[in-house]
């Protein structure tokens, strides 16, 4: 097959393709191919399946006859004018009367008396402190006067033992004890020292791998030739064989390597001062030292009491003289004169009667009726195709440039031809016979976008 058939092969495919439909593309890895073997990405159609069923042409029904009504003519009284009734108002009647009005109402209040005899009312801070040092506030009555006691605080004198000087420790330290003596000491610590050995090195020819044998994916003839990117692009996996190269190089005999030298320690006798006793510390217990204080201490802290006039003073209580009593205040009252009212308006209601009148109707006697007659419902059976796949992408094995040969052109062409689609026998895979080809396998139902080896078997045509 030559490049031009190829290019015409591929456009012819993808120019009766149906690009705008949804495919779903399942070429995003290659197959896994031999070498020489060739692929095409192809447009797999998408499956239907023929499905009868039983449709409803027209829902069931009825049909609805009207019996109309009757009527007939009678006499009745009716009312022309309803019944009503009618307000007519009743005003109120008044009286004078007098009475007697609580204007101020009676109440009781605290007054102080102080020392100097001023008395004066005693305010609400006032009678709260004095609740508070024993005032019973709430529960007093008119006329009970109480007196103001104060108690100063009690103290006393204690004599206590407190420490004049704490308890310590004097220590003394004795020094440490030294004697000179002759020792062996080192000078220099034993060691070894590394020496190298030098490698020794040959001359060696050899064969060596550049690359190894391999297998690439190439795109076949005819790509640039595509109308696009959705079918028609061809795929070959050729062998390329493994690269060698003589090489001469000079290799290790015997690696380099090093030598260990043993080199003895270096001593040396000296007199050093060597300690015989340390430094010790001694230990004296100082005691502690006390002394007597004289402190005064509160037993009882001040306070203020209200006491009932009429009780006695408590125990080593002062009077202030202050004294609070609880003063009872008389309601105020005045005579009054005004006008009451003695009964309230209202209405009086009266009836009208309603007013009737005798004519002659048209009265229902049986009203309308429907009669309702079924109508059962139509059904007729029909044929659909319903889709259960997709199409979609795929990569197909397809012939290469080896194995199309004329002969091999002409079989499909006969092929073709006995399969109803005209085309000339000339062994030139030209443009009827791509037309040609892409119908034959839109007819059954074949994967479409290059000269797969499924449409070559359904073709009954062998290589």
């Amino acid at each position: 097959m030559n490049r031009k058939s190829l290019g015409l092969f591929v456009a012819a495919a993808l120019t009766v393709s149906g690009v705008g439909h949804a495919r779903v593309d399942a070429t995003s890895t290659l197959p896994d191919a031999k070498p020489g073997e060739c692929y095409a990405k192809v447009v797999i159609p998408a499956k239907y399946e023929e499905k009868t069923e039983e449709v409803v042409i027209s829902e069931p029904s009825e049909r609805i006859e009207i019996i109309p009504p009757k009527y007939e003519w009678v006499e009745e009284e009716v009312r022309v004018k309803e019944g009503s009734f009618k307000l007519v108002p009743v005003p109120a009647t008044y009286e004078t009367v007098t009475e007697r009005v609580e204007i101020k109402p009676a109440s009781t209040q605290w007054v102080l008396t102080t020392p100097k005899g001023q008395v004066k009312t005693a305010g609400a801070s006032l009678v709260a402190y004095a609740k508070g040092a024993g005032l019973p506030a709430d529960s007093a009555t008119p006329g009970q006067c109480y007196l103001e006691y104060y108690k100063p605080a009690v103290y006393r004198t204690e004599t206590e033992k407190v420490v004049a000087k704490e308890a310590s420790e004097k220590i003394t330290v004795l020094p440490p004890k030294y004697d000179w003596v002759e020792e062996k000491v080192l000078v220099k610590e034993a060691s070894t020292k590394v020496v190298q050995v030098p490698a020794t090195y040959e001359t060696v020819t050899e064969k060596i791998l550049v690359s190894p044998a391999t297998t690439v994916w190439k795109k076949g003839r005819g790509a640039k030739e595509r109308i696009d990117n959705a079918t028609g692009e061809i795929m070959c996996l050729v062998e390329v064989p493994a690269k060698y190269k003589t090489v001469t190089r000079r290799v290790v005999k015997t690696p380099a390597t090093t030598k260990t030298i043993e080199i003895p320690a270096e001593y040396k006798t000296v007199k050093v001062r060597k300690l015989v006793e340390p430094a010790q510390e001694k230990r004296e217990t100082i005691p502690a030292e006390y002394t007597e204080i004289t402190k005064r201490v509160k037993v009882s802290d001040e306070s203020v009491s209200w006491v009932l006039a009429t009780d006695p003073a408590p125990e080593g209580a002062k009077p202030t003289g202050n004294k609070l009593c609880l003063k009872q205040n008389p309601a105020v009252y005045k005579t009054v004169t005004k006008r009451v009212l003695k009964t309230p308006a209202t209405t009086k209601r009266i009836e009208i009667p309603a007013v009737t009148k005798k004519i002659r109707v048209r009265k229902l006697v049986t009203p309308a009726q429907e009669k309702r007659i079924p109508i059962p419902a139509k059904t007729q059976k029909i044929t659909k195709k319903i889709k259960v796949g997709d199409e979609r992408l795929e990569w197909r094995q397809i012939l290469c440039d080896t194995n199309t040969t004329p002969e091999l052109v002409k079989k499909i062409q006969k092929a073709l031809n006995d399969a109803g689609f005209r085309v000339g026998v000339d062994g030139h895979l030209g443009t009827q016979t791509l037309k040609a080809i892409d119908n034959f396998q839109r007819k059954q139902g074949l994967a479409r976008g290059g000269l797969t080896m499924d449409t070559l078997k359904a073709l009954n045509v062998e290589i």
